[in-house]
């Protein structure tokens, strides 16, 4: 395979990667079902339910991948470019320049 080649696959193969379901980080991190819902203190049947789910609360989603040993970041998608929510952070602080930020 030529190095152009290589390196298209290269950026395919990261693209696939980040856009995984939580079943497929779940296998990615090495963990059971079984294994990931003891380690959360809920049912493999409850984790299951989860992991199907298209809607939860960010909390739990916190769990869920932190007990992957993951940390979850929330982005808004705007027209001119993207901020980063830190509500949602474990320890989120005010950000100092909000005088300077305008949302247009």
């Amino acid at each position: 395979m030529s190095a152009k080649a290589r390196a298209r696959a290269a950026g395919r193969t990261k693209q696939l990667l980040a856009e995984l379901l939580l079943s497929e980080m779940r296998k990615l991190a090495g963990k059971s079902q079984r294994e990931l819902a003891r380690q959360l203190g809920i049912r493999q049947p409850s984790l299951s339910k989860l992991e199907n789910q298209d809607d939860m609360q960010i909390s739990t989603l916190k769990k869920i991948i932190g007990a992957m040993g993951g940390e979850v970041r929330i982005t808004a998608r705007f027209p001119h470019g993207e901020v980063r929510v830190k509500q949602f952070d474990d320890h989120p602080k005010p950000s100092k320049r909000l005088r300077e930020i305008q949302l247009v």
